[in-house]
């Protein structure tokens, strides 16, 4: 039994009109009429009673009519749920984020993602740049804000704002009342540095900062988090090159001065592996593309 038919079927049983139900399915009248003596044969039994001035349903086309509009129906929300999924409006994302993505692009996009599909049920969990990468290039995770000077390698990416590295000092150092300060000021200061281990890409563009003015930093505390960094440059334990929207943390003892070199920056990007494209995923990404394109 065609689709087709029932479809044919329902809309002369609620015309009652050869004329007006192939207006209403956009056909000439031979194909309805065609199509309803086949579906009669199909079933046996006489649907209508038609002659020059009238159709009818038949008792047996009354009984068919009830039971083919749930048919209709439910055929009718399997075309939207497949629409819908192929579109990325439904379904499962889960993304992940470095902490400092939540003073920066990653916030906006998500809201706005959401607003835009709420039937996908996302997942934003907070992970390492390196657990990011790790968990993107093995599927277990669809994508992620990443925020370091690079894309991780082998991934797909979309770059998100710059953001400037400053320096980040105890606001008892002398140096806190500073409105601008170079790298090298900070030569003879123990360094809180964020872990390699957790974002390399991170890492090395910090040593690179202090590289390029002329010291290697001497490090004296690693942390995996932007904010850990911030809460042990707090306490007096060290000094940090951090990013400049770390200062929306208001976290207390802690100062943020721009630096002089105007060009160290903080990247960031939201990455994913294109061998573990989903419908979501790809909505997702033109979203953020959207987002970004608008701001």
């Amino acid at each position: 039994m065609e689709l087709r038919h029932l479809r044919y079927f329902a809309a002369l049983a609620e015309e009652l009109h050869f004329g007006r139900a192939a207006r209403r399915l956009s056909i000439t009248q031979p194909p309805l009429s065609a199509s309803i003596r086949a579906l009669e044969e199909e079933l046996g039994v006489r649907l209508f009673e038609r002659d020059s001035k009238q159709v009818t349903l038949t008792p047996a086309g009354a009984a068919f009519y009830q039971e083919t509009l749930p048919v209709l129906k439910q055929v009718g929300l399997a075309s939207a749920a497949a629409r819908a999924m192929a579109q990325g409006h439904t379904g499962f994302l889960h993304v992940g984020f470095t902490g400092s993505m939540v003073y920066r692009s990653m916030p906006r996009i998500v809201t706005a993602f959401l607003a835009e599909s709420p039937g996908v049920r996302l997942k934003v969990s907070e992970l390492s740049s390196f657990e990011q990468a790790d968990a993107i290039r093995r599927g277990h995770l669809h994508g992620g804000f990443f925020s370091q000077p690079s894309a991780p390698d082998g991934l797909a990416s979309l770059a998100l704002p710059d953001d400037q590295l400053v320096a980040c000092v105890p606001s008892t150092h002398p140096l806190a009342c500073e409105t601008q300060v170079l790298v090298s000021a900070l030569a003879d200061e123990p360094f809180v540095i964020f872990s390699r281990e957790a974002a390399p890409a991170s890492y090395d563009n910090i040593i690179s900062a202090c590289t390029q003015a002329g010291f290697e930093p001497r490090t004296r505390y690693t942390a995996r988090l932007w904010f850990t960094v911030v809460a042990l440059v707090a306490n007096g334990l060290g000094v940090a090159l951090v990013p400049a929207c770390i200062a929306q943390s208001g976290i207390a003892g802690a100062r943020f001065i721009p630096l002089a070199e105007t060009t160290l920056r903080s990247g960031g990007f939201f990455a994913w592996n294109t061998e573990h494209v989903t419908p979501p995923l790809e909505a997702f990404i033109a979203h953020a593309a959207g987002v970004l394109d608008a701001a």
